[in-house]
């Protein structure tokens, strides 16, 4: 019987417009895009340039340091643009689709071909290294690989799809020939999901239960000089497809959420789809409004001519509230107004009953205050605010006696919800990994 570990610190955010069962194939996108910003740690190198044909798998873009990570094309078609910022930076390559030509590999069963056949197939880049929370380091072997099989953020969609979830135990039979340790499969309590190859581990709780950083602190915190790998179960069951028969699936399963939408459900489509083409005629309004790619606490804001950022899964899409119209503003006593704390009479009716949020912020930043908040919805066994202020500072020997190798910026996503001060904490936890590997390379 799994382990059941019970998560009490944390938040479920009450938004409205979850998704329905109902799932529909998009039929109409033909315009796919891959961001190499999504995958940090490797600079990225494009191989293709605007009109090159590919086939769903080609590499479009390579890192510069070995040349064996590649990022893929999720579909055949014609590269349509390579799109360069500042300094030639490169924001994305968009593949027009034209037909459904696909690359064979050939499958893999010892560890060294494993390794090079998911480095081929763009899923190593689907994959996340602590410390630093960037892709794996093709050179250094992980302690643990953790695999979280559900995702608890707010409105978001169950990771794994039906005809991705036979693949899942290939996956991670083959995860287990990359490590000397354990992999461990994070699993929401009572799914049922279970595992031979991997040591599987039940959570219970609020939000962030679904995210592996708390998975890890629960199971087996990271300590320095150690690396552990994350991935979600999607990734690992498309690592099983792909050892065993040397195709990568690129489909995926994306949930459209959110208050502003007309019918709240789930597409069917391809990993990198145009979003303009998703949310058509889905739309309550199109002016005043925020589209992000992935869930409220951690996604991406983007444009409606924009694309789905890595990890594909869900658009949510709230009001800006640039134009909201209310009495006393932001002093307003309305029960329909959300806290965490009894700031206003909501609790009085429950805080399990949908509120239709917007993206206003309602305040201004002012200096970070040691209230304690953090640590509500926070559920490491760390000091959240004394870190954040070490990676300010830049106090590397702070910082790692503080626990800067164990997170993510993720992993601060409710601290930043909840923070009576404002502070973009998600930002500054980045900038101080970067900085932090920076100053240790």
């Amino acid at each position: 019987m799994a382990e059941i570990i019970r998560i009490k610190r944390g938040l479920d955010i009450p938004l409205q417009g979850a998704a329905s069962s109902d799932v529909s194939d998009d039929r109409e996108t033909t315009l796919f895009a891959i961001f190499p910003d999504d995958f940090p740690g490797p600079v990225w190198k494009s191989v293709v340039k605007a009109g090159d044909k590919v086939s769903a798998g080609d590499a479009l873009l390579k890192d510069k340091a070995s040349g064996s990570i590649c990022l893929v094309s999720p579909v055949s078609g014609t590269v349509e643009e390579v799109r360069r910022g500042e300094r030639r930076h490169i924001q994305f390559i968009s593949v027009r689709k034209d037909s459904d030509r696909q690359v064979s590999l050939s499958p893999a069963s010892s560890a060294e071909q494993i390794r090079a056949l998911i480095m081929t197939g763009g899923l190593w880049a689907m994959m996340r290294q602590r410390p630093f929370d960037i892709v794996p380091d093709t050179s250094r072997a992980p302690r643990d690989i953790f695999v979280t099989a559900f995702d608890s953020a707010p409105l978001a969609p169950q990771i794994l799809d039906p005809a991705l979830e036979p693949w899942l135990e290939k996956g991670l039979e083959a995860l287990s020939k990359l490590t000397s340790g354990k992999v461990y499969l994070g699993v929401k309590a009572g799914s049922g999901i279970s595992s031979v190859s991997a040591t599987t581990v039940e959570f219970d709780g609020p939000h962030p239960a679904g995210n592996v950083g708390t998975q890890i602190a629960a199971i087996k915190p990271v300590n320095k000089g150690e690396t552990v790998w994350t991935l979600d179960a999607a990734t690992a069951a498309r690592i099983g497809k792909l050892c065993a028969t040397g195709c990568v699936d690129y489909h995926t399963t994306v949930a459209i959420t959110g208050p502003c939408v007309k019918n709240p459900h789930l597409i069917k489509t391809e990993m990198g789809a145009s979003v303009s083409t998703l949310l058509d005629g889905n739309l309550k309004t199109t002016s005043d409004i925020r589209i992000i790619s992935g869930n409220v606490l951690t996604g991406l804001k983007i444009d409606k001519d924009s694309f789905i950022h890595y990890p594909y899964r869900q658009i949510t899409v709230i009001e800006e509230g640039e134009h909201a119209d209310e009495f006393m503003g932001w002093a307003s006593v309305s029960p329909k107004k959300f806290s965490v704390k009894r700031s206003f009479p909501a609790f009085l009716r429950g805080l399990s009953k949908p509120f239709d949020f917007d993206a206003r912020v309602k305040g201004g930043r002012r200096a970070m205050i040691l209230s304690g908040e953090y640590d509500k919805v926070f559920p490491f066994d760390i000091y959240p605010e004394y870190l954040i202020k070490a990676i300010i500072a830049g106090d590397i020997d702070r910082m790692e006696k503080l626990g800067i190798y164990e997170v993510a910026p993720e992993d601060f996503a409710l601290p930043e919800f909840v923070d009576t001060s404002k502070t973009e904490i998600q930002k500054i936890v980045r900038d101080g990994l970067d900085y932090l590997r920076k100053e240790l390379s």
